[in-house]
C-alpha cells in the first residue's frame, strides 16, 4: 500500500537571503493543491512547485529568497487534494469556493520532474516573456473595445458606426419638439408653426395648425408615429456628408482590422503556451484520470460521491449513497468542474499510464486465462479464505443436521397437511367475502339486494366453531384497512385537486405507507402504488417551490413559513422517497428541490437570509434514509359503502381527464 500511494520524494530546492542554497527531500502522500485564482490543474501545480519571491525584512540591501519543488519519484497513484475551503473573516466561519477548475483526463508529469529541471526552466522563463506581451495585447485590445472617456464605454468601431448612422439620417422636422402637442386649456389651438427646409434634403412642411389634446397621463408624452426614430443633424451639405461618410468608413475599416489583428495574436500566444510542453520529451510520464471524489454543499454541510473509471467497459461509473450508475464524461466534468453549481471536486486520482497492471486483470502464466475470485489473490491470503471456507461448510452440514433430528422428533400430530390448510382458508375466505355481500349498505341496487339475501342465507348455514376466529378476524382487518387507505387516497387527491397541498401532502403520505403494507401481503391487496407516489411526489414539490418562493420574498413572516414548510412537512417526507427500492423519479425529485435551495449560495443576501438558509441547509442535504417523526394521522370521516363508492369513482374519473403530467 505504502508503495502504491506514498513512492515518492519531493525535492525541494531554495536560494536563502544570504545567497546560500540548500535542498531538502521528503516523502508525501496526498499532494494539496490550492484552488482559488486558478482556472487548471496545471495552474495550480505551477505555483504549487514554484513559490513566489520573498524579500528579506532584516536585509539592508533587499534580497530575496524563493523556493522550488521537484519530484523526483512519483507513486503509481497519484492524488491531488483540492483545498476548496477558505475562512471568511466577515462572518466568522469557513466557506467553500465554487470558482471552476479544469482537469484533463490524461496529465503528463514531465515538467514538473527533477531531471528536466533544465529544459522547464527555459519553458518557465519563455511562458513568462509570452505572458508579458499578452498583457500588452489584451491591454491595446481592451481601448478597442471599451472606447471613450466616461464611465460608459463601447467598441470602437460602433461608435464610428453609430456615427456614420447619424450623419446619413434624414430629419422630419428642424426641432425634436415640433409637432408634438403641449398641454393647454381644453378646446384650445396651438400656433401656427413653420418649417425651414434643410439644404441638400428633403422638405417636408409641417401641419399649420393642430387641435390640442386633452392631457393624459403616461400618455401625453408619445412621439406620433410619424417622427423619425433616431436623431438626425439639421444642417450638411451633401460635399460634408461625402467626406465625413469617406473618413468614417476608413477608420471603422482599419479599427476592425486592428481589433482582428490583435485578436489572432492573443490567440497564437495562447496556442504557444498550450502546446509549450507538447514535444516528445515533456510527455514521457503519462497519468491517466481514474477516480474524482465530489462535494456538494457548503463548507458545514453537503453531499459525497464518486466517479471511478472502469477500464473494462471504458466507461464512468458514479457511485451515490447505495446506487451505482452508469456515467459519462460529460456528467463527470458537469459535476466536477465547479463553478456551474454547488458541486466540485475535491479530490483527484490518477494513476500512471505505463503500469496498466494496477487497473488490468491478471492472467494465468500456463493457461493465458484471466484469473479471478481466489486466484487472484497471494498465496498466504489464499490459502487462510480457503481454510474459513471450510470451516463455514462445516458449521452449515452441522446445522442442516440440526435442523433434520428436530424434524424427525415432531410428533405427527403438529403437522397439518397441506389441503387442510388451504380448506380452512378457503372457508375463512368465503365467509368473510359473505359477510361484506351481506352487508346492508349494499341495499341501493336490485341486483346487489338479490346478492346480499343469498350471502345471509349462506351465512345463516355456516356454523362459527367450523372456522379460525383469529384468522377471520384478520381478514376483517385487512378490509377495514383497505377502506381506509382507500378514503386517505380519495381526500388526498380531491384536496391536491382543490391546490391544498399542505392538507393533500399529509393524506397522500399515509396512504402510501398504508398501501405498501397492504401490498406486500399481495400484489393485488391495495392500490396502484405508482398513483399514489405520483401525487405524493407532486405535493413535495409544489411545496419546495412555493416556500422558495416564500423565501425569495425577503419578508421575515413569509421567510419563516416558507422555512417552516420544509422544516415540517418537505424534510420530513425527503427520506420516504428516499429508502429502499426508490422510484429513480423520486430521486430526481429530490435532487430537484436540493438544488433548488442550494442555488441561492452564490447569491447576494441579508446577513439574517443568509443565517437561516446556513442552519437549514444541512437538515435538507442529509442524506440519511432515517424516517423522522412526522404529523399524527389525520382523523377519518365515516362513510357508507355506496357514498365511498360514488365519491372515490368521481375523483378517479377527474384524473382520467387531467393530463398526468409524465407518471
Amino acid at each position: 500500500m505504502q508503495d502504491v500511494f506514498w513512492r515518492s520524494l519531493l525535492l525541494t530546492l531554495a536560494v536563502h537571503f544570504s545567497g546560500k542554497k540548500f535542498e531538502n527531500s521528503e516523502m508525501f502522500g496526498q499532494y494539496p493543491l490550492q484552488v482559488n485564482g486558478f482556472k487548471d490543474l496545471h495552474e495550480c501545480l505551477e505555483a504549487a512547485m514554484i513559490e513566489g519571491e520573498i524579500e528579506s525584512l532584516h536585509s539592508e540591501n533587499c534580497a530575496k529568497s524563493g523556493q522550488e519543488h521537484w519530484f523526483t519519484e512519483l507513486p503509481p497513484v497519484l492524488t491531488f487534494e483540492l483545498s476548496r475551503f477558505e475562512f471568511n473573516q466577515a462572518l466568522g466561519r469557513p466557506e467553500k469556493i465554487h470558482n471552476k477548475l479544469e482537469f484533463p483526463s490524461l496529465l503528463y508529469m514531465d515538467r514538473y520532474m527533477d531531471r528536466n529541471r533544465d529544459i522547464t526552466r527555459i519553458k518557465r522563463e519563455e511562458i513568462r516573456r509570452l505572458k508579458e506581451h499578452l498583457t500588452l495585447l489584451q491591454q491595446r485590445l481592451e481601448r478597442y473595445l471599451s472606447y471613450g472617456s466616461g464611465p460608459k464605454r463601447f467598441p470602437l468601431a460602433d461608435v464610428l458606426q453609430y456615427a456614420m448612422e447619424f450623419a446619413t439620417s434624414k430629419p422630419v422636422c428642424t426641432s425634436p419638439v415640433e409637432n408634438i402637442d403641449t398641454s393647454g386649456p381644453p378646446g384650445g389651438t396651438a400656433a401656427p408653426q413653420q418649417q425651414t427646409p434643410r439644404q441638400g434634403s428633403c422638405q417636408v412642411v409641417c401641419s399649420p395648425q393642430q387641435r390640442v389634446a386633452v392631457h393624459k397621463p403616461f400618455t401625453q408624452s408619445r412621439l406620433p408615429p410619424d417622427l423619425p426614430m433616431h436623431p438626425a443633424p439639421r444642417h450638411i451639405t451633401e460635399e460634408e456628408l461625402r467626406v465625413l461618410e469617406g473618413c468614417l468608413q476608413r477608420w471603422r475599416t482599419e479599427v476592425e482590422n486592428d481589433t482582428r489583428d490583435l485578436q489572432a495574436s492573443i490567440s497564437r500566444i495562447h496556442r504557444t503556451m498550450e502546446l509549450m510542453y507538447s514535444d516528445k520529451s515533456m510527455m514521457q510520464v503519462p497519468y491517466r484520470l481514474h477516480a474524482v471524489l465530489v462535494h456538494e454543499g457548503q463548507a458545514n454541510a453537503g453531499h459525497y460521491w464518486a466517479y471511478i473509471h472502469d477500464p473494462h467497459h471504458r466507461c464512468w461509473m458514479k457511485y451515490n449513497d447505495v446506487s451505482v450508475t452508469k456515467s459519462s464524461w460529460e456528467e463527470l466534468v458537469r459535476d466536477s468542474f465547479g463553478g456551474y453549481r454547488n458541486a466540485s471536486a475535491y479530490c483527484l486520482m490518477y494513476i500512471n499510464g505505463k503500469k496498466p497492471f494496477l487497473i488490468e486483470e491478471e492472467f494465468d502464466k500456463e493457461t493465458g486465462q484471466a484469473l479471478s475470485g481466489l486466484d487472484k489473490l497471494p498465496a498466504d491470503l489464499k490459502e487462510y479464505v480457503m481454510e474459513d471456507n471450510q470451516l463455514f461448510d462445516k458449521e452449515l452440514e452441522e446445522w442442516d443436521a440440526m435442523q433434520a433430528r428436530k424434524a424427525r422428533q415432531e410428533t405427527p400430530a403438529t403437522v397439518t397437511p397441506h389441503t387442510g390448510t388451504e380448506r380452512l382458508s378457503v372457508e375463512i375466505l368465503e365467509r368473510t367475502l359473505l359477510m361484506q355481500f351481506a352487508d346492508r349498505n349494499l341495499g341501493f341496487d336490485e341486483r346487489c339486494r338479490s346478492v346480499m339475501k343469498v350471502a345471509r342465507a349462506k351465512l345463516d348455514l355456516i356454523n362459527p366453531d367450523e372456522l379460525n376466529m383469529e384468522e377471520y378476524e384478520m381478514w376483517h382487518q385487512d378490509y377495514r384497512n383497505f377502506r381506509e387507505t382507500t378514503i386517505f387516497l380519495m381526500i388526498g387527491l380531491e384536496l391536491f385537486q382543490k391546490r391544498s397541498y399542505v392538507e393533500a401532502l399529509r393524506y397522500l403520505v399515509y396512504c402510501y405507507q398504508y398501501n405498501k403494507e397492504l401490498l406486500s401481503k399481495g400484489l393485488y391487496r391495495g392500490h396502484d402504488e405508482e398513483l399514489i407516489a405520483h401525487y405524493r411526489r407532486e405535493c413535495l414539490l409544489k411545496l419546495n417551490e412555493h416556500a422558495a418562493s416564500l423565501f425569495e420574498s425577503g419578508d421575515e413572516s413569509e421567510v419563516n413559513t416558507g422555512l417552516g414548510i420544509m422544516n415540517e412537512l418537505v424534510v420530513p417526507c425527503l427520506p420516504l422517497l428516499l429508502a429502499d427500492e426508490a422510484e429513480e423519479r423520486d430521486m430526481a425529485a429530490v435532487e430537484d428541490m436540493r438544488n433548488r435551495w442550494c442555488s441561492y449560495l452564490g447569491q447576494e443576501m441579508e446577513s439574517h437570509l443568509q443565517e437561516k438558509l446556513t442552519d437549514f441547509l444541512p437538515k435538507l442535504l442529509d442524506c440519511s434514509t432515517e424516517v423522522r417523526s412526522f404529523h399524527d394521522p389525520p382523523k377519518l370521516p365515516s362513510y357508507s359503502t355506496l357514498e365511498l363508492c360514488e365519491r372515490f369513482g368521481r375523483v378517479m374519473a377527474s384524473l382520467s381527464r387531467t393530463p398526468a403530467d409524465g407518471r
